[in-house]
């Protein structure tokens, strides 16, 4: 398989109609593989809760646009936020787990590689802070 400019035109063509502004593809190889790896095509305005992951770490790169990683305290407070742009100095980060945080697109045709461990398990509502996004 090759992540090229068609697989991306073509999730980000997905996103773009879909309701919630974003689309992502399934990099397994078979229901077999327990953990997470995904393109996620994100249009600015999708809607992603301040979440945590307590099992494990997010690994994020940006492989085309633009986006931002905002982090946060167990108040919901804004303690740090990080700029990620294809091709720039800073192209993703690994999440720590447990770390609170949301992902917002800036840029119309933005796409993530993202990798997790473990089989995807719902996030629980306990694991997403329900504050207004600051």
């Amino acid at each position: 398989m090759r992540i090229d400019k068609e697989l991306l035109d073509g999730i980000t063509a997905q996103a773009k109609v879909s309701p919630r502004l974003r689309m992502n593809y399934d990099l397994r190889d078979s229901v077999d593989d327990k953990s997470q790896k995904m393109l996620n095509a994100l249009e600015p305005g999708t809607v992603l809760p301040i979440h945590r992951h307590r099992g494990f770490t997010e690994v994020v790169a940006v492989l085309r646009g633009h986006c931002i990683q905002y982090l946060y305290d167990e108040d919901g407070r804004m303690v740090d936020s990080v700029e990620m742009r294809a091709g720039s100095d800073c192209m993703g980060m690994v999440v720590e787990m447990g770390q609170w945080h949301r992902l917002e697109s800036l840029e119309s045709g933005t796409v993530i590689l993202e990798c997790k461990e473990g089989a995807y398990v719902p996030l629980a509502p306990d694991d997403i802070l329900a504050i207004e996004n600051r």
